[in-house]
């Protein structure tokens, strides 16, 4: 960040090696960068220099071992504040999954859970019963629940937080708006909807890497690219339901982790400094009760 901020919460960052397992939606040539290790190693400096003192790192894969590796990432790494990590959720003993992945080395880290929705062809699969049953689980754990899906998928959203109002929605990469065509509608009016429930949040975070990114021009050019979409997540959500997260290392795609903090910082300049101080910690630190 610019000036002297010490105090941020990267609500959004994640970590893989790929000698333990493939990240299998790393695929072509526009993905290829990210086709090696990303470690607290590599991280740790960046977020430091940033200004960053807290991170929630965030599941990559649909497989169980993933969590449990990170939850002891962080017992091993004071940066680490909270974990978003995976779990079937159709699965008929979730409740008791969740209570034994808390009890593992780092479990108190646990903060909340996350499925590759974007990835079900089924549009409404937050509706199906045995999921609507597992999101249940995962409020009475005290957990939160992070949404990473796209535009058209942000109705059955909207239906899952209305017949769930015990459970906080994280909407991550603010449901992956199609800044690349410059278009807002109907993904503006869907955020609405969903900021409409006072049970969700949106994430500041996967922005740059929803701009065309085979075309090159300046940190402004981007900036006034991401502006419309951001103006309207703060209108909708507030700053006090919005949090930054990098999106490290996808993020690199387009820009470094630096570059994000800066991006970040500059979508939100008309703030005052208590509802910026809402956005790079405060409402992280709540939501996930680091």
């Amino acid at each position: 960040m610019t000036g002297t901020r010490t105090d941020v919460v990267d609500a959004h960052h994640h970590v893989w090696d790929l000698s333990v397992r493939d990240q299998d939606w790393i695929t072509g040539p526009e993905l290829a960068p990210l086709r090696r290790n990303f470690t607290m190693t590599d991280l740790e400096p960046e977020a430091r220099a940033a200004g960053v003192r807290r991170t929630v790192l965030v599941q990559t894969v649909t497989v169980a071992q993933e969590t449990p590796e990170f939850l002891s990432l962080a017992e091993e790494h004071d940066l680490i504040g909270g974990v978003v990590g995976w779990t079937d959720l159709t699965r008929p003993d979730v409740a008791d999954e969740l209570a034994r992945l808390r009890e593992l080395p780092g479990g108190r880290y646990l903060k909340g859970i996350r499925h590759q929705v974007q990835g079900e062809p089924d549009p409404e699969w937050l509706s199906r019963p045995d999921v609507r049953r597992g999101l249940g689980a995962v409020a009475a754990a005290g957990l939160v629940y992070d949404l990473v899906v796209l535009p058209h998928q942000l109705p059955a959203c909207v239906r899952a937080a209305s017949v769930l109002p015990e459970l906080a929605f994280v909407l991550d990469h603010l449901g992956k708006p199609p800044i690349a065509s410059g278009e807002l509608e109907p993904w503006a009016s869907h955020v609405r909807a969903l900021a409409a429930l006072p049970n969700t949040v949106g994430k500041l975070s996967g922005m740059v890497t929803e701009t065309d990114l085979t075309r090159r021009r300046s940190a402004q050019a981007r900036r006034r690219e991401l502006l419309p979409y951001a103006d309207t997540a703060l209108d909708a959500f507030g700053p006090g339901r919005l949090m930054f997260g990098s999106d490290w290392p996808v993020c690199t795609l387009a820009t470094t982790y630096g570059g994000v903090a800066l991006m970040a910082e500059g979508l939100t300049l008309d703030l005052s400094g208590d509802e910026r101080a809402q956005v790079f910690e405060g409402t992280a630190e709540r939501v996930y009760r680091l």
